[in-house]
């Protein structure tokens, strides 16, 4: 089977941890695009984008191969790369540092704060846990093993060589690390003899609705383990240990057993704070990460320095002062 052919390399640096937007020009049997501006306004058409890219050609800002300046009157040739910078809106910044857990040639590992993405992505590019470490650290090339939900707080890994990016993304496909969380949540002295409890369903998630829902009758495709690890009156520590990976699963799987996490702005209702409303944050954290690690061979435990401030400080968290 012949290897797919390589693109070449973007003739733009990263600006703020962002890689320039790359796009290979598809084909046009029917002579649709006589030049390169009819192309990417048919693209962008109806989009916020459509004004944005204009303005990019205009300005000189679209670059081809090697640095050539493109214009919107070049022809347009398939199959051909182009690359250019977004403007970017400026994002609320997240006032909370990332803790490095672990560094080596190969292989990041970083207890993430919340409120921090992991990755650029909707309103979330520049204020993430990717573009922050690579400008911070001096790593260009970094990439992301896994994803942890931006609400979440703990440890995120990241490949440090792109050659090596497959192999830790592998481990989490295949399951093969062994992944512990901590939680908040009401205690339910009815419901702490039921625990430890492996919960099992069916969690989907439709595209653009901030909720995830459990479908009776469904075939499960998410489980996690819930222990109840202390209680202090109506307040109750557990551990939460997935063994699949859907989204917002354990935030679902708590609430379904009513005992939704402290500070969920969506289970068991949506509550749609602002986003730069750092007050009371979701009171979960990735807590621990194990694994063999598929580069060096070494056994790796990596555990969260963070802590859940609502368990100690209850009433400063129901203030609003937590982190």
């Amino acid at each position: 089977m012949r290897r797919r052919a390589q693109p070449p390399p973007s003739p733009l640096p990263q600006r703020a941890g962002i890689d320039a937007v790359r796009l290979r020009l598809p084909p046009d049997p029917e002579g649709a695009w006589p030049d390169l501006g009819d192309f990417l306004a048919a693209r962008y058409a109806g989009t916020r984008g459509a004004d944005s890219v204009a303005h990019l050609l205009a300005a000189g800002r679209v670059l081809g191969p090697g640095g050539r300046v493109l214009s919107a009157q070049d022809p347009y040739e398939p199959g051909a790369y182009l690359w250019f910078h977004r403007d970017m809106e400026p994002e609320p910044r997240v006032p909370f540092p990332i803790s490095v857990v672990h560094r080596d040639p190969h292989l990041l590992v970083v207890d993430k704060p919340h409120f921090l993405a992991t990755t650029p992505r909707g309103s979330h590019i520049t204020e993430t846990a990717l573009a922050r470490l690579r400008e911070e650290l001096d790593l260009p090339e970094l990439s992301p093993a896994h994803r942890l939900d931006r609400l979440t707080a703990g440890l995120v890994m990241f490949s440090i060589r792109p050659g090596d990016r497959g192999a830790y993304q592998l481990l989490f496909q295949r399951r093969e690390v062994h992944k512990e969380y901590e939680a908040l949540a009401p205690h339910d002295p009815a419901l702490a003899p039921a625990l430890p409890r492996t919960v099992r369903s069916r969690i989907e998630k439709a595209r653009g609705v901030i909720a995830a829902v459990e479908v009776p009758g469904g075939e499960p495709n998410a489980e996690s383990l819930v222990e109840l690890l202390d209680a202090r009156g109506a307040l109750g520590r557990y551990r939460l240990t997935p063994r699949t990976g859907r989204t917002h699963q354990l935030r679902v799987h708590m609430n379904s057993l009513g005992l939704p996490i402290l500070g969920d702005p969506v289970y068991p209702q949506v509550t749609d704070p602002a986003p730069d409303d750092y007050r009371r944050p979701l009171q979960l954290l990735a807590r621990v990460l194990e694994f063999t690690d598929p580069v060096s061979g070494a056994a790796h435990r990596f555990e969260s320095r963070r802590t859940l401030q609502a368990w100690d400080d209850r009433a400063g968290w129901e203030a609003g002062s937590g982190r």
